[in-house]
């Protein structure tokens, strides 16, 4: 940009010019598409959320419902607040996602935890466009990646990057369900742009693929039956009428995402650091389950997957063993019977009711049962089948 064209913009800042430059400089931080909206364009989906909380469809995400309003309308988050900016990046994977829920024995991640924590690169990019724009045209700005009451969906489809399908995340007409989302709220004016219309149709295939039924209606979520929340946000034993539906499903899930026929018109990522890191496609649920504290950290190093924690995450696996039909497994579920975790040591006696024959579960129960402590896990013992 020459200095004759910022001072134009700068003269003009809530014009076509500035929003053109801005889209072109979003670009080169390497975002894949870009939108504005403004503060009052999501009164719809600020109403269907309010809903959705009051339902309970949040489980434990008690966050969710911690002050409501400032989700509801960007003001609410900050007042001063005109235009918001939202910005994608494509993730796309370079195959099936759904493959590796026939490799029983290896632990299916989802594809957007198999890489770098996409948080900490797109925070960065949202941080150098911002100073370009408060720089190209004086403003005030905030930035947010999934990290505040923030309703990125919504806002994104005011923005026209795509809408929220029937099993309400985001579906674009060029990337498929593969965006990941961050907003700028910026104290300018800049020329909106229309909203996206829904492009579902009669299709249900997000919703029929769902193992759990977690969806009661289209485009209504009970988070409490879903994988994804099971796996990660859900702090306490998986419930045992989920367990055999999980499958070998480790951290999130991406059924939904990936039976959208709009998929066809995807493109892999171009981001090398959110790309899967080789050790992260399908790994073995035996290796996984050695894991301890600081192995866990170092595998999952820069990922997503280590916000959950080691115990969690071995919680997570040991379903996937007993959901594995390899006997050669059971071993690696009985030596977690000794763990120092309760969690881990109930999901160790899940996998062991699944793997071992029934005689040799009964012989261990009287003993295991005496010797623990834990509620949870004489619980375990005492209602396995």
């Amino acid at each position: 940009m020459t200095n004759l064209d910022a001072a134009v913009i700068r003269s003009n800042s809530g014009t076509v010019e500035l929003r053109a430059a801005l889209a072109r400089e979003a670009r080169a931080l390497g975002f894949d598409c870009i939108g504005v909206t403004v503060s009052g364009t999501i009164e719809k989906a600020g109403a269907h959320f309010l809903e959705f909380i009051a339902s309970g469809g949040h489980g434990d995400m008690d966050w969710l419902a911690s002050q409501p309003e400032r989700r509801v309308d960007p003001r609410g988050l900050w007042a001063d607040v005109r235009s918001v900016i939202m910005l994608g990046v494509n993730y796309g994977p370079d195959s099936d996602p759904l493959a590796i829920l026939k490799q029983r024995t290896r632990a299916a991640i989802s594809v957007y935890a198999q890489g770098d924590d996409y948080h900490d690169v797109i925070k960065k990019r949202l941080k150098a466009l911002a100073r370009w724009l408060v720089a190209t045209a004086p403003s005030e700005v905030k930035v947010f990646v999934d990290t505040a009451a923030v309703m990125e969906k919504p806002l994104a489809q005011a923005a026209h990057l795509g809408w929220q399908g029937k099993h309400t995340n985001l579906v674009s007409r060029e990337f498929g369900s593969w965006l990941f989302l961050g907003a700028i709220y910026t104290t300018l004016d800049l020329p909106r742009d229309v909203a996206e219309i829904d492009h579902c149709g009669s299709c249900r295939a997000c919703l029929d693929i769902c193992p759990t039924s977690a969806f009661p209606a289209p485009y209504r979520l009970d988070a409490r039956r879903c994988i994804s929340y099971l796996t990660i946000e859900n702090k306490g034993p998986i419930p045992q009428e989920f367990r055999k539906a999980i499958g070998n499903r480790i951290y999130g899930c991406d059924d939904c995402l990936a039976a959208c026929p709009w998929n066809k018109f995807a493109q892999q990522g171009r981001e090398a650091k959110l790309a899967a890191r080789d050790e992260l496609r399908g790994p073995e649920l035996a290796e996984l389950a050695r894991l301890d504290d600081a192995a866990f950290r170092a595998l999952f190093t820069k990922s997503p997957v280590k916000r959950i924690g080691r115990d969690r995450f071995l919680r997570n696996v040991l379903i996937a063993i007993g959901n594995s039909g390899e006997a050669t497994l059971a071993e690696e579920a009985r030596r977690l019977l000794d763990d120092a975790s309760p969690l881990v040591r109930g999901a160790a006696v899940w996998a062991l009711g699944q793997l071992v024959p029934r005689d040799e579960f009964e012989a261990m129960k009287s003993a295991a049962i005496c010797n623990e402590r834990d509620v949870s896990v004489r619980e375990e013992w005492q209602t396995v089948s």
